[in-house]
């Protein structure tokens, strides 16, 4: 395991898994997040973000979380592992508004600079679309640019630490 995608909608777990993954392994964890939104939560410019991400996968060794679909082609092709973390809707949107009310107004660790946490509907909205809107790509893309991969589905909290115990310190 040394290139490592975590995917998922948000509210999933996904930064929490990437986290303690990168933790018990060494390998350099990326939070795409990070790497993509600007101040005020600008977005990077499309002719911008495929180098960006191209730069990224071209490292020998990393965990990539998040999702950003419009990579796929760049990202899944050099993963040697693909984690899908999925859980229920209502269990998403509970997570990202007790997220909400965590961090208001300031800046989550696994986001840039300037981006304080806000209420916002429409991701809201995206979260509760995610099963039938972007999990059919997922699955799409899991079975063909991804099918050379290992591939783990984590649908739970206990899921997660069981998979995280099968992890080898620093070694994989």
């Amino acid at each position: 395991m040394k290139r490592v995608l975590v995917i998922g909608p948000s509210g999933a777990g996904k930064t929490t898994l990437a986290t303690a993954l990168a933790e018990k392994t060494g390998l350099p964890l990326i939070h795409l997040d990070t790497e993509y939104w600007r101040p005020k939560w600008v977005p990077t410019l499309d002719e911008e973000w495929a180098p960006i991400v191209s730069d990224l996968v071209a490292r020998d060794s990393w965990i990539i979380e998040g999702n950003f679909s419009s990579t796929f082609n760049l990202r899944m092709p050099r993963a040697d592992t693909i984690i899908l973390v999925i859980r229920p809707r209502l269990h998403c949107l509970w997570r990202v508004f007790l997220r909400y009310l965590k961090y208001r107004g300031e800046t989550r660790p696994d986001l840039a600079n300037g981006c304080p946490e806000k209420f916002d509907p429409a991701f809201y909205k995206w979260i509760w679309d995610f099963p039938n809107r972007s999990l059919p790509r997922i699955d799409e893309v899991m079975a063909t640019i991804g099918a050379h991969a290992s591939q783990i589905t984590i649908t739970s909290d206990t899921e997660a630490r069981a998979f995280l115990d099968t992890i080898n310190p620093k070694t994989n």
